[in-house]
């Protein structure tokens, strides 16, 4: 008799169906995996048998032999224990067969019987959702199991608990969906005395989804403002936050089942590998990069990161997602992020200020922004400079408006991109316009057109930094309220546009 169950191994955001199928014959004892298994999946045979034992069972002297089919899809994880345990109990004829068939597994066990959490299971009940089927998965991912919409969801804390539901014996409740933790409020923008420059173009990035670059030199408040950015960013729509969860429950960071309305902020520091920074590894996870999906990539002290690394975030920036390609598997992982980066003007950091700069300025400056890459930097709609603080400006009062106000502004004008959206299923956001919509709605008036050539021309703009001066236009407009692009909001998006390495 042969005894399936259903699971699934996760490829990115992706849960492929797999079959685990059981079967006992006569000959000499053995416990055999089958199925492209990693290390994980092939030590589950140790777990399962000791959970079985714990229950006060025994394996039958025979030959087992799980197949996790198909064969050729890499089987990864340690959420197979449950699954290959309750087809080895089908088998066994100690749970019914047939009933296991309208369920979809996953849990790891431990030693004593215990099923515990693991990651990816928000993605398992959306497949078993889809599939009409019951989800069966650890009792501490039960809230995070109801997200899917779905009442067919099983949270078992153990493996006896589960046995005795199946039987009739015991009803296990039905877990409710977890909370929706409310955004919670972050640095202020009244911290900030000063830099009205940055503000400004801080405030143009939040409306308009920019990826933006700060120069200056240390204390600045470079950092300060770029923790900023998600008090005044609107917060995330139900969809979106699902969304995110479902990174979150990839990588095993979705605590408790809590979705929250907070966009992500990510700061890895520089010395991350490209495997951290865009994912990847033995077993391949989503990187910072996806991490911060629908939210902010914040990298301080942009130069000092390895340059291979920092080119590697040229395609997700461009196209809003990661593939992760290797000889057994081509993985893809969604990244639809705000890059936000700082960096000094030069490696001693005080470039502008001949008391303090170092022997080499300013040829220092061009060797240390060299670190990184002109495709990089094209890919960077705002690029500003923020200028040392002063005592005189510690001293002044805080600024009248903080985060509050500019969200307002920044929700309008995010307000505005939406109608549009909605009207053309277009882009989102300013950000992505591309082809017909940018055309349609970031074209600039007659004078705004004539400037902006000129202004291509003498900067030797390349096609990509052309349009998203275009995009940057648009944004400002839409912060201004206008429905047209003017000169006005052309030469603002110009000024964002550095040429040269600061001196």
């Amino acid at each position: 008799m042969v005894a399936t169950v259903e699971t699934v191994a996760f490829l990115g955001l992706e849960a492929r169906p797999v079959e685990v199928q059981c079967q006992l014959v006569s000959g000499l004892p053995n416990f055999i995996v089958v199925g492209l298994a990693d290390k994980a999946v092939a030590e589950s045979r140790e777990r399962v048998r000791n959970a079985i034992a714990a229950i006060g069972l025994s394996l039958p002297p025979k030959r087992i032999t799980v197949n996790l089919s198909p064969a050729d899809l890499p089987k990864e994880g340690s959420h197979y224990d449950l699954p290959i345990a309750l087809a080895l109990l089908g088998a066994m004829g100690v749970v019914d067969a047939e009933q296991l068939a309208d369920h979809l597994v996953v849990g790891e066990l431990g030693l004593d019987g215990r099923i515990a959490p693991v990651p990816g299971v928000l993605l398992a009940a959306l497949h078993a959702a889809q599939a009409d089927k019951t989800l069966i998965c650890p009792a501490a991912q039960g809230s995070e199991a109801a997200w899917a919409g779905s009442e067919g969801v099983l949270a078992a804390p153990d493996l006896l608990g589960l046995i005795n539901h199946l039987k009739g014996a015991t009803v296990l409740p039905r877990p409710a969906p977890g909370t929706v933790e409310p955004p919670v409020p972050g640095p202020d923008l009244r911290q900030v005395k000063g830099q009205e420059v940055a503000k400004r173009a801080l405030e143009i990035a939040a409306a308009g989804g920019h990826n933006l670059v700060m120069v200056g030199p240390p204390g600045a408040g470079k950092s300060l403002m770029a923790s900023c950015l998600p008090g005044i960013l609107p917060p995330l729509t139900p969809a979106e936050a699902l969304e995110v969860s479902m990174v979150a429950s990839v990588a095993g960071t979705l605590s408790g089942g809590r979705i929250s309305q907070n966009r992500p902020y990510r700061a890895p520091h520089h010395s991350a590998s490209m495997a951290a920074l865009v994912g990847g590894g033995l077993r391949v996870k989503p990187g910072e990069v996806s991490l911060a999906h629908l939210g902010v990539l914040f990298l301080d002290e942009l130069p000092e990161f390895q340059r291979a690394v920092l080119d590697s975030l040229r395609q997700p920036l461009e196209t809003g997602e990661v593939s992760v390609a290797r000889a057994n598997a081509h993985v893809t992982f969604p990244a639809r992020v705000q890059l936000i980066a700082a960096m000094n003007p030069c490696r001693c950091g005080h470039l502008a200020d001949p008391a303090l700069a170092c022997s080499r300025a300013p040829r220092c400056a061009g060797d240390y922004q060299a670190k990184v890459s002109g495709p990089l930097l094209d890919r960077i709609d705002l690029q500003v400079e923020v200028g040392a603080v002063s005592a005189a400006d510690l001293l002044l009062p805080p600024p009248v408006e903080g985060s509050a106000e500019v969200a307002a502004r920044v929700a309008q004008a995010r307000a505005r991109q939406t109608a549009r959206a909605a009207s053309s299923g277009g882009a989102r956001t300013n950000a992505e316009l591309t082809g017909d919509a940018l055309d349609a709605y970031a074209a600039p008036d007659a004078p705004g057109r004539d400037l902006l050539a000129q202004a291509a021309a003498a900067m030797k703009l390349s096609a990509r930094g052309y349009t998203r001066v275009l995009r940057v236009a648009r944004t400002i407009a839409d912060l201004a309220g206008a429905e047209t692009v003017g000169r006005v909001h052309v030469a603002e998006a110009l000024s964002y546009r550095r040429r040269a390495p600061v001196n």
